[in-house]
């Protein structure tokens, strides 16, 4: 394990933003984790998956971890379910492939989503009618004051829209070091978003399993997202804005258009990206920062901006919604 100093992100993040951290290092072992942080305790800490969640505006005058932690494997079965553990670094979409693979269900859903799996809790991520608390039975992580590993249930994370406890009170206090999934057996098909039934049957797929629901997911968000190798990006940039019924009635009335989903609190969640369409910031380009010309949600960089640049394409994005609709609009994306 070395250490580097004044060492460039540029490929640590999607973003491809070329911030430098005063400290880097990669873990592949907890024994390595603990001896970085026993010989930086004092220095700022950031932990580093695949860097597909993170907007670096600034360099990074601390340590910079990469989580290299690496293997699958099964731990538990009964009559329904298959208990998978994945260590934090393995790469997400590899970890989909390999359930597909194994005809376990679950995760086919959440295809081609960028990062590592040790993020997927952290952000609870979600597609196409799916998140991850579905399927999620437990994690391992590590404290980083305390040097102790400590295990967290479903009920633990407290998983919410994007949500889960270590974006909020157990903020940067832990490094995940594996997540433990419960598969099923026997499929449960969620086809229910209109562009999963609508490209199986472009496949001419008649018969549905989970490999071709998976390939279905690759093709649309292959479509619509760019690929980060080639035009930098975090995925969605915004959450979807969650509205009350009143306040969605109110913008029905002047805007008879607009299209919201009901929540099961009574709430209606809106389309971010439908919103900054209506402002016009589709196709926007300002040097080399800009919105994607086929998903408004995503903000891109497509050579050298800076992350401040992008950042405050963001900021001009939410006021122009907030001026529009009366909406804000959250970032979905950790801003360093």
């Amino acid at each position: 394990m070395q250490v580097q100093q004044n060492y460039s992100l540029k490929k640590y993040n999607t973003f491809a933003i070329d911030a430098k951290a005063r400290y880097f290092a990669a873990f592949k072992s907890i024994e390595e984790l603990e001896i970085l942080l026993k010989e930086y305790q004092s220095e700022k800490k950031l932990l580093l998956g695949g860097g597909s969640n993170v907007l670096f505006t600034k360099d990074f005058d601390g340590l910079v971890i990469k989580n290299d932690l690496k293997g699958i494997h099964t731990v538990h079965e009964d009559v329904e379910h298959v208990y998978v553990t994945s260590a934090a670094g393995e790469n997400w979409h590899q970890f989909v492939m390999h359930a597909v693979k194994h005809d376990l269900a679950g995760v086919e859903n959440l295809s081609l989503i960028p990062g590592c799996v040790g993020a997927s809790p952290m952000q609870n991520i979600g597609a196409y009618g799916v998140e991850l608390k579905d399927v999620f039975h437990s994690l391992e992580a590590f404290h980083i004051d305390d040097h102790k590993k400590v295990t967290f249930s479903l009920n633990d994370c407290e998983f919410g829209y994007r949500e889960s406890v270590f974006k909020k009170i157990c903020k940067d206090q832990y490094v995940i070091l594996n997540v433990t999934f419960r598969l099923n057996k026997k499929h449960h098909i969620n086809i229910s978003y209109g562009e999963i039934k609508q490209e199986l049957e472009k496949m001419g797929i008649v018969n549905v399993d989970i490999a071709a629901v998976s390939q279905a997911v690759i093709n649309i968000r292959s479509s619509k997202l760019p690929d980060p190798n080639v035009i930098g990006n975090a995925g969605s940039f915004f959450k979807n804005p969650e509205i009350s019924l009143q306040q969605f009635q109110s913008l029905k009335n002047n805007f008879p258009g607009i299209v919201g989903f009901i929540l099961k609190n009574g709430n209606l969640k809106l389309s971010a990206g439908g919103l900054i369409e209506q402002c016009g910031w589709k196709g926007f380009r300002r040097g080399d920062a800009g919105c994607y010309e086929k998903q408004a949600l995503v903000l891109v960089n497509y050579n050298a901006a800076t992350g401040e640049e992008i950042y405050d394409l963001s900021r001009e994005i939410q006021e122009s919604v907030r001026e529009k609709f009366n909406v804000d609009l959250k970032r979905e994306v950790n801003i360093i």
